[in-house]
């Protein structure tokens, strides 16, 4: 039996109802929240409670892991010159934690979406860490982008490299920390 690849999405400015849309038709059964803060100034539809409740009234589970997998940790060792180095981040406990329970979710073969609040997965820590991670376990996942169209994560890692190596030329990688300065 082939494995159904695991799915991201960034809600962004959708309605509710194209939202929900979309889920169904990947029939996706387990949406993981993966904001470090699971709530939206500008969408409340989207904030954590608001969403639970309308998924779960859809027949879909909602769990958040924005603890260990979200865009913006706790830890302030995580953090160099105030932007998110996902270099760091791939090495701490609760992030491997949570990469752990997307594996379970994998091998159970379960219909699962990561989500997050950037549309773009060319914006967000969807691909740059946890979809690199998973890419690197050679488990599939598949970014249902702003328009609602499905990109694999190399097509996206390459649309944020402009199609250049992951790698400079002194052997390190690129596009690993976050757009914006936090600290």
């Amino acid at each position: 039996m082939e494995k159904n690849p695991l799915f991201t999405i960034g809600h962004g400015n959708r309605k509710p109802e194209a939202f929900l849309a979309l889920l169904k038709e990947f029939e996706i059964e387990y949406l993981i929240d993966v904001r470090s803060q699971p709530y939206s100034r500008f969408n409340p539809q989207f904030n954590q409670d608001d969403l639970k409740f309308f998924l779960e009234e859809s027949g879909i589970r909602y769990i958040f892991m924005g603890d260990s997998l979200g865009g913006r940790p706790h830890d302030l060792t995580c953090y160099t010159e105030g932007k998110v180095d996902y270099e760091i981040v791939k090495t701490r406990d609760f992030f491997l934690e949570g990469i752990e329970r997307l594996k379970t979710a994998y091998k159970k073969n379960l219909n699962v979406v990561i989500m997050c609040s950037e549309s773009d997965p060319c914006e967000c820590h969807r691909s740059k860490l946890i979809g690199r991670v998973l890419d690197h376990d050679n488990i599939g996942l598949q970014h249902i982008d702003e328009k609602g169209k499905v990109k694999n994560q190399i097509r996206v890692i390459n649309e944020l490299n402009k199609g250049r190596s992951e790698i400079d030329l002194f052997g390190n990688p690129i596009n690993t920390t976050s757009r914006k300065a936090y600290t």
